[in-house]
């Protein structure tokens, strides 16, 4: 039937079903001309807002991790300086105790030596006073010794004191000089 219907129309009136009316087509334009314009006034610019604050983020935080990238590079290389400057003082210390541990050893050794030679001189001294002693004591065990056996042989005693020690003493002086004869 609708074959039928348009094949009665006259060709003028003949309606193509692509083609909507045209105050359709008119009416449809000024809308989304409207349409158009309200996006691109208030739309558009918001987003092309957002778009440029994203960017800016992404490049802020690219310049960010880079500025955190070199500040940790210089971190540490300030860290590697230290720790070498460290070391380079540890070495020092090192050595200068070693230099002062060797002076101390040199002056213990020192000190050592010294004590060693003032105990032996002081030995040496102590020795030499017994010795002294020993030779007074023998001088007058000697003497004493001496007059008995002369007294033996002469079968007198020499009772004077003063006598008896000239006699001693000449027989001494004697002795002293017959050992500083044979050195």
């Amino acid at each position: 039937m609708s074959l039928l219907a348009a094949e009665e129309l006259p060709m003028e009136q003949k309606v193509n079903p692509l083609l909507p009316p045209v105050y359709d087509i008119v009416w449809s334009l000024i809308v989304f001309a409207v349409i158009l314009f309200v996006f691109w006034k208030f739309v558009l610019p918001k987003f092309q807002e957002v778009l440029n604050q994203r960017e800016d983020q992404i490049e802020g935080g690219i310049q960010r991790a880079e500025a955190a990238q070199a500040e940790a590079k210089a971190a540490l290389e300030k860290y590697n300086a230290q720790l070498a400057e460290a070391r380079t003082e540890a070495a020092q210390i090192r050595d200068d105790a070693r230099t002062q541990g060797s002076k101390i050893i040199a002056d213990m050794k020192a000190q050592a030596t010294e004590e060693s030679n003032r105990i032996v001189e002081s030995g040496n001294k102590q020795l030499e006073a017994q010795r002294a002693s020993v030779v007074s004591d023998l001088r007058k065990e000697m003497g004493e010794n001496s007059i008995n056996l002369a007294e033996r042989l002469l079968g007198e005693q020499l009772s004077d004191n003063v006598k008896r020690s000239g006699t001693i003493d000449n027989f001494l002086a004697d002795l002293d000089g017959v050992g500083t004869a044979r050195k």
